[in-house]
């Protein structure tokens, strides 16, 4: 299977899904649009990975747009996609759901809790790097999957082919580091009260992995 991963910012890589990747022994490609503004074909993707990054899906960029088009495609064609972050608002976006500012800013590490079933074998608590200031309404046909503390719509599972999470479960110890150190003004202003040595002093829970294998496992079977 060849997997093509749009990257959107040097801090925000794609982390234990190239371990998934690896692991189930899948090509990786990842693609670097907001510095290129390259991006693959519908044909030469088996599944679409959409990584998160500092920029809204509401700003009015080319890349952006573009973005959105060759995910309509993939729908269309019934491929695995899987959003994190502004990722996920990308596919709400495409679905035509608006993207808009979440209750509250969510930087750092905090607990989620399932809301749905569909993916067997999630469990009820997990604990998540935050990242973000917006959010993404639930698309029709889509079950809310997470919600936090301070903002309901964390996550959502459409079908047996798309999740969109609004937090991040790829990040690995390295990852967090490196957003951690070349994004850490984001912290200001977060509801979490939590600082950057804060976050990077925390452990990566193990079972992130494994969560993130469900997830992607559910939408490849």
């Amino acid at each position: 299977m060849r997997i093509n991963v749009l990257q959107h910012t040097p801090t925000e890589g794609p982390g234990s899904i190239r371990t998934w990747a690896q692991a189930r022994g899948h090509e990786l490609y990842v693609y670097h649009p907001y510095q290129f503004g390259i991006l693959p074909t519908v044909d030469e993707t088996d599944m679409l990975v959409v990584l998160g990054g500092p920029m809204s899906p509401n700003d009015d960029i080319d890349w952006i747009h573009a973005e959105r088009v060759l995910i309509d495609q993939l729908l269309r064609a019934d491929k695995p996609i899987f959003g994190a972050c502004y990722g996920a608002q990308q596919i709400a976006m495409t679905l035509g759901y608006p993207v808009t500012t979440a209750p509250a800013k969510e930087v750092g590490w905090a607990p989620v809790y399932r809301q749905s079933a569909a993916i067997p074998r999630l469990p009820e608590q997990l604990t998540a790097l935050h990242w973000h200031e917006e959010q993404f309404a639930i698309p029709k046909g889509a079950e809310l999957l997470f919600s936090s503390d301070r903002v309901r719509n964390q996550g959502f599972v459409l079908g047996h082919r798309v999740v969109g999470l609004q937090f991040h479960f790829e990040p690995q110890t390295e990852d967090v580091r490196t957003m951690c150190i070349n994004d850490g003004a984001y912290v200001a202003g977060s509801a979490l009260g939590q600082t950057v040595a804060d976050i990077i002093d925390w452990p990566v829970p193990a079972e992130n992995q494994a969560v993130m294998n469900t997830i992607l496992d559910f939408i490849t079977k």
